[in-house]
């Protein structure tokens, strides 16, 4: 019950502080002409600030500090060590501190490589680079995917294997974090339903520190989903989350997915595992798989923005953008549930695939509606 105590307080404080910190934001933003400027391609119509993304990682690691001070002050043992299962040579005892050291450490380098591109500019290539670094000290910490649990029927992965496949993963979790960022309320919305997802997983698997991770993410979003969705920008009020937000919760969501592939498949948990740590992830991911193979079959390069993401397709259909906001959410939570319940009956693989056809089908009956639609209203030059 105390880290349950603990989680709230986490939550709290981030709340509290990122509350009192975009405010700020907005005033230096506003002083300082620091805008996302409207273009063709975006959907705001006014200059708005986008650098609410810098109140996030501060106040996670205020959050978690001040917490875990208060359990070292009272005299609280720290759950340190966790319990890892060796088919071979038993139970052997892990630490938790080095996943979460350089955890903060990945945090720190995508908040300052996205705060760079936010202020002036960074070549997506550099982007990158940081990215790989990143995953890396993830991996190097152990936070790494080193079994499939029978997917393909593949299980243990060579440690070379693991250690490649589990950076592509991340670098990859955090671009479609990024990548899903288009309409106001969606990143942090989809974002701050995995947070929860992961936060009640830790907490239920025992793995207090981390779930204090997940509330403490989930806290820092609260106060910026309500600056962006419900912020009038004629009373400077609205703010975007920036680079600098969608990589630092990008790299947060991975870390807390590779932590839950981790856990234990005895007790609570099926032996599914992959299932609990990537469903929360499944539309940001699944969108960007759809549109980067869009782009390549048009001859276009995968990086190059465009219009083709499933919120756009949404509101092409006419669809309001806050309802379209609240329809993708709906859809992650239902994708979540489901997965969660195909996962006591199927294997991972068919779970994969169903998601997959699922998402192929649900697309292609948007884009005819949408064709259908523009056919009727004589729209040319369709919604791409």
């Amino acid at each position: 019950m105390n880290w349950i105590i603990d989680g709230l307080a986490a939550f709290l404080v981030s709340v509290t502080l990122t509350g009192i910190i975009i405010p700020q934001i907005l005033l230096i933003s506003f002083r300082k002409k620091l805008f996302d400027e409207p273009d063709e391609r975006k959907i705001h119509k006014a200059a708005v600030p986008r650098l609410g993304g810098m109140a996030f990682m501060p106040s996670v690691v205020f959050s978690l500090c001040i917490v875990i001070g208060v359990e070292v002050l009272c005299g609280t043992p720290l759950p340190l060590k966790m319990t890892v299962i060796d088919p071979e040579n038993g139970v052997e005892v892990a630490s938790a501190l080095l996943p979460l050291c350089f955890g903060l450490c990945s945090l720190m380098l995508m908040y300052l490589v996205g705060l760079a591109d936010d202020l002036i500019g960074v070549k997506y290539r550099a982007k990158f680079v940081v990215q790989i670094i990143a995953a890396f000290l993830l991996v190097a910490a152990g936070a790494r995917l080193d079994n499939l649990h029978g997917m393909l029927g593949i299980y243990e992965l060579p440690w070379p294997l693991a250690w490649a496949f589990t950076m592509v993963l991340v670098v990859f979790i955090i671009n479609a974090i990024n990548l899903i960022d288009g309409i106001d309320g969606l990143a942090s919305g989809l974002s701050g339903i995995a947070m929860a997802f992961y936060g009640m997983t830790f907490l239920a698997a025992d793995r207090y520190l981390y779930a204090l991770v997940a509330f403490a993410g989930l806290g820092t979003l609260v106060p910026f989903f309500y600056y962006n969705v419900f912020g009038d920008p004629a009373k400077r009020k609205k703010i975007f989350m920036g680079d600098t937000g969608s990589l630092t919760i990008g790299i947060i969501l991975a870390f807390l997915s590779l932590e839950t592939a981790q856990l234990p498949t005895e007790g609570i948990f099926s032996s599914e595992i992959l299932i609990v740590a990537f469903a929360p992830l499944a539309i940001p991911c699944l969108d960007v798989v759809r549109v980067f193979v869009h782009r390549i079959i048009r001859g276009h390069s995968p990086f190059l923005p465009d219009r083709v993401h499933i919120h756009h397709k949404l509101l092409a259909m006419g669809v309001p953008t806050r309802l379209a906001m609240i329809s993708i959410l709906a859809v992650s939570a239902a994708v979540i549930a489901i997965n969660m319940w195909l996962s006591h009956f199927c294997s991972i693989f068919v779970v994969l695939m169903i998601d997959l056809v699922a998402w192929v089908l649900f697309n292609w009956r948007l884009s005819k509606a949408i064709h259908s639609r523009q056919s009727r209203l004589g729209i040319t030059g369709g919604y791409e």
